[in-house]
Formats: structure tokens, sequence, C-alpha cells
């Protein structure tokens, strides 16, 4: 049954399962029935031996006068044993009820009475009843009856009890068969949807109806359409978009190498206008390889480092000794508080760096930069120029570049990481305008003020 399809798998145990159930309940029924059929038949025959055990006391030889014509009549059959065994019948009645041990019982302890299916003997079937005779000690009187229309009553009913049963299989594996279809409908389409995005390499959702596991399994699958989608879009345009950074730097980048190979072999170029094009090159061939570090870094989907609890304030403190390098005459304004959280720690210090960075690189000669940690947020302000209105839903952007920026040294990715490792953080970042005029950062990652509240919700 494995290699089935689930649709008839999900038909063949619902028929099986109702044919069980119907077939335990038709032969329970005719268990009852047949149990209370002969309930009723032994009283009655009780009722009969009864009436009859005075007129066979008077006379248990001839069994109180009793002839073939009224057991006809009666539709029964009587006999008596004796303790000794002797047993007594009706004169001319032709066929006899096979006494048995259970009648003998009855006789020889006198008390109770006895019933049990046996035969006459002719080999008819009979309902056979025991008494005691009370005013006869030793002695039983038999009574019996046939079981045929009893048994005809029973055929009967099991005829019927199985016709009825077969035709609730059929309409059980007919309903079974239907109910999967329409219940196995959305797996079907669910299915259908995974060999197309297989297939077609389109990664469109599926329509979810109700709140069932399927409907579960079928946003899951939405979700995780929608997540790829994503992947690609963002994989897509970080193509673009570095193809298009790319193309107008390597036109640059070959110029200068087709002059430096033609003045190689022609000598054309005097030697400072060669050390100009090679210091050229030198540096175009720095930004490539920043520019190649942060596609890397943008190209990551996901961290592959464990994140750890970290003080925030040693993260700050070593991005604060890379840009103090990079701005020589600069005066940094540093205040930090505690603050502890649970991140990669290279990752946040790029983030971190890239934020000052952009303060050095904006600062004016002897300008101050001002980094302030206050409880979960970090603030990075410079006294540069400062970002445009129109600029600043877009800094964030990757290869976005404003118009005041694009003859100055970068990539355009820097602010790009820093809000792709705070969102991989479950944080935020803002951009805005400083106090002084600057441009200001604001980083706010989740977090707490002391190692141990940080700790505490893992705890309990």
């Amino acid at each position: 049954m494995g290699t089935l399809p689930l649709q008839r798998r999900v038909g063949y145990l619902t028929t099986t399962a109702v044919a069980v159930a119907v077939a335990l309940t038709s032969l329970a029924g005719w268990l009852t029935v047949r149990a209370s059929l002969y309930t009723s038949l032994d009283d009655e025959l009780l009722e009969v031996a009864s009436s009859l055990t005075v007129p066979a006391s008077q006379d248990i030889t001839n069994l109180g006068g009793l002839t073939e014509r009224a057991l006809r009549a009666g539709n029964i059959s009587v006999a008596a044993v004796r303790s000794d065994g002797r047993a007594f019948y009706v004169p001319d009645e032709r066929e006899h009820l096979v006494l048995g041990p259970d009648e003998l019982a009855v006789a020889r302890l006198h008390f109770g009475h006895s019933a049990r299916t046996g035969e006459t003997t002719d080999g008819s079937e009979y309902r056979i009843v025991a008494i005691p005779i009370p005013d006869l000690g030793g002695v039983a009187l038999v009574v019996g009856r046939p079981l045929a229309s009893t048994e005809a009553v029973l055929t009967s009913l099991l005829v019927v009890v199985a016709l009825s049963g077969l035709v609730g299989v059929a309409v059980a594996a007919g309903t079974g068969l239907t109910v999967a279809r329409s219940g196995l409908r959305p797996v079907r389409r669910l299915s259908a949807a995974v060999e197309r995005v297989a297939v077609t390499k389109e990664l469109r959702p599926v329509s979810v109806t109700g709140a069932a596991d399927v409907a579960v399994l079928a946003r899951s699958f939405n979700d995780m359409v929608g997540s790829l989608a994503a992947s690609r879009e963002r994989q897509r345009r970080l193509i673009a978009d570095a193809g298009h950074e790319l193309r107008t730097p390597l036109t640059s980048l070959r110029t200068n190498v087709d002059l430096l190979i033609m003045d190689a072999r022609t000598s054309m170029l005097k030697e400072g206008d060669r050390l100009a094009i090679l210091s050229d090159v030198q540096g175009q061939l720095g930004e490539f390889t920043k520019l190649i570090g942060d596609l890397v870094q943008l190209a990551r989907d996901d961290e592959e480092a464990t994140p750890e609890p970290l003080d925030f304030r040693t993260v700050v403190t070593a991005a604060l000794e890379r840009a103090r390098r990079r701005g020589p005459g600069l005066d940094f304004d540093v205040e930090l508080d505690p603050f502890y959280v649970v991140g990669v720690s290279a990752d946040l210090e790029r983030a971190v760096t890239n934020l000052l960075d952009n303060a050095v690189k904006w600062s004016p000669p002897g300008g101050t930069v001002r980094v302030q940690l206050e409880g979960n947020r970090l603030r990075v302000a410079d006294e540069g120029p400062g970002i445009a209105e129109a600029d600043l839903p877009h800094v964030f952007d990757r290869f976005f570049r404003a118009d005041t920026a694009r003859t100055t040294p970068g990539t355009g990715l820097g602010l790009s990481i820093v809000a792709q490792v705070v969102r991989q953080h479950g944080g935020t970042v803002r951009a805005g305008r400083s106090a002084q005029g600057g441009a200001e950062f604001t980083m706010v990652l989740p977090g707490a003020r002391s190692i141990a509240a940080l700790e505490q919700p893992a705890l309990s």
C-alpha cells in the first residue's frame, strides 16, 4: 500500500475501518438478538415445564397421560429422567429427546434447572430445559422445543445484517474516497505548487483557506517562497547594482593600464604623468578591494558565527581605535554607559566602524565626532555638512551616494552594511541631523544594562 497514492490509501483505510466496525457491530447485534431469543425460549419452556410437573408426578410412567397429539399441538417434546439414569417418555411419541448429563444432574441435585441446545433421536435440533419435580425426589422433568423457527429468524436476520453491512461498507467507501479527494485537494494544490517552483523556478505563493494543518503547511510554504523570492530579488539587485558601480571604475582602470602599456612601448609619458597614473591605479585597486569586501558582507544571508553575550562598550571602543587612526586631526567626544547585547562581535564592530568612518569622512579639519552610548542607543554625530532631507530615506540603500558625495572616495555600501547588521541583531538604525548641523546616526539594539539582566530570560 506504500506505493499507492495518498488519496487511495485514505480511501482504503476508511473503507477497511468502516468494514471492521460494521462487522463487529453486526456480529454483536446478531449475538445479542440470538441470546435474547434463546432466553425468551428458555423462559417459555420453563413455564411449560412448571405447569406439567403436577400431572407428571401423579403418573411418571406415562408422564401424566400426555399423548403425541398433545405434544404436537404444543410443539414440544416431554421426557423425565430419574437420578439413577432411567428415562420416561410419552408412550406413543416416535422421536424422543436425547437426554444428557445436564438433565441427570438436575434430577440428582433436585435443585435449580438446566437449559441447553440438544437434539432428538432423529437429529432435529431442540432447545431443552430440565427442572426437578417437587413431589418426586430424584426425578427431573425435561421439556424441549424445535429450534427450526428460531434458527430461521436468526438466519434471516443474519442475511439482513450482512446485506446492510455491505451497503454500509459501499457507502463508506464512496464517502471515504470523496472525503479523501476533497480533504487532500489542498495537499494536491500545494504539491502542484512545489512542482511548479521546481520546474519553472517561479516563486509564486499558493492560496490559503481555513486554519487546519494543511493551511498551516501552506502558510509555511508561502513564507518560504516569500523568503526565497526576497533573497532572489536582493541577489538580483546586488548583482545589477554591483555591475553598474563597477563599470565606470573598470573603464577608468582599463584606460590607465592601456596608457601604461602604450608608454612601455613608446615612452610617450613623462615621469610625473606615469607616476600619477600609477598612483591612480593604486587608489582604484584599493577601492576595488574595499568594494569586494563590502559585497561579500552584503551577500551573506545569515551570519554563520554564533551570537554570544557582549559588552557593547568593548565593541565601540575597538571601532573608535580604528576611527582615531583614520582621523588623526579630529577630536572624539566619547560617553559610554554600560550596555550588553547578544550578537556577533565582528559584525557589530564593522557596523560601528562604518558609522565612525562616515563621520570621519565628512568632519571638517579639527572637528569633533560625538559618540554617545546611552541605554540601548548609540549615537554618532559629526560637524560636517549633514544629509539633505531628500536623501535621508535613501542613505541606507545599496550603492546610494548623494550628489555631494560622488566625487569622494567610497563604495556606497558602508551604511547598507550597517542597516543589514543591525537588522540581523533585531535592532533599528536611523539617520538625521545633529545639533551641530552635521549628520547623526542612531543605532538601537536589544540588550540590558548588566550581563545578569541580559542572561535572565535565557535562564527562565
